[in-house]
């Protein structure tokens, strides 16, 4: 089954930015586009029946359709507005699609979303990657020379489905992917006689996480020959290190593993960190 590149249409400027990416890579990639925008019929306005509303909802879906269609004209985008939760109705558009594209606000620890709590949610429990673009994001962007950046962690199956992205995206666009490692000094009691001969082997910390991201990025230059690939190990948190390098890229793609708490999903602080303060387009994927 071919799933469609699907965007979120609220009308905000920041999701006519989104729907312009999902066109640009739906074009890319050979996949169709399909909008979805969700609305809740507001009773507070009582001289307004449903059917208006809904059609006013429906009017501003299709003109932002229309601009998209003009500027790609090989597309036929499917337009899909759906009353009902936002969370619920994005969450199931996600499962359907080979990605789903919001748009988010600015920068800094207090801005939200599309649709505020709604997106945060959405990125927490989506089972497909959301690709979050900010407003000013402009195709001249992607472009020769801006890598697409990854963050690896782990082994090589803790970041397969990030990585999977990330050299899908590259090819794409003829991008080079930029796979970022980050690591730090475990405490004292972390190390163990096992873990001190790894590391002895290796030759120290860094060599090991060098090898490490070597080591998970193999199937992936087997499987995309014609992608280059840089490979940057950093010692600091991973959140810093992959903004460090945030100013070079086009795309950034970090994996994600949802934790649950009392009062629902939350996205990890490495992802959190990015969404907040990276400037290029940022893609969640989650864990597989």
């Amino acid at each position: 089954m071919t799933r469609p590149i699907t965007a979120a249409v609220d009308g905000s400027e920041e999701s006519l930015a989104a729907l312009d990416w999902a066109g640009r890579e739906a074009v890319r990639r050979g996949l169709p586009l399909r909008v979805v925008h969700a609305w809740r019929y507001a009773d507070q306005l009582a001289t307004v029946d449903r059917g208006t509303q809904q059609g006013w909802a429906s009017d501003g879906v299709r003109e932002a359709v229309r601009a998209v269609a003009e500027r790609h004209p090989q597309l036929a985008p499917a337009v899909d507005v759906v009353e009902g939760d936002p969370v619920h109705a994005l969450v199931r558009a996600a499962a359907e699609a080979e990605m789903l594209v919001l748009g988010s606000r600015g920068h800094g620890p207090v801005v939200g979303f599309l649709l505020g709590s709604v997106g945060r949610q959405v990125i927490a429990e989506a089972a497909r990657p959301v690709v979050l673009v900010r407003a000013g994001d402009r195709a001249a962007a992607e472009v020769a020379g801006r890598d697409v950046v990854v963050g690896q962690q782990g082994d090589g199956e803790d970041s397969a489905a990030a990585l999977r992205f990330a050299f899908e995206t590259a090819a794409a666009r003829g991008a080079t992917v930029r796979a970022v490692r980050a690591w730090t000094l475990p405490p004292v009691f972390a190390y163990s006689p096992g873990s001190l001969k790894l590391l002895d082997d290796a030759g120290g910390l860094e060599p090991y996480e060098k090898q490490a991201l070597s080591e998970a990025l193999g199937p992936w230059r087997e499987r995309f020959p014609d992608v280059p690939v840089a490979e940057q190990v950093e010692m600091g948190s991973a959140g810093q290190v992959l903004l460090a390098v945030a100013g070079r890229a086009q795309l950034m793609v970090v994996g994600r593993r949802a934790h649950r708490t009392a009062v629902g999903a939350r996205i990890g602080s490495v992802a959190h960190g990015v969404l907040h303060h990276a400037a290029c387009p940022v893609a969640v994927v989650p864990h597989e």
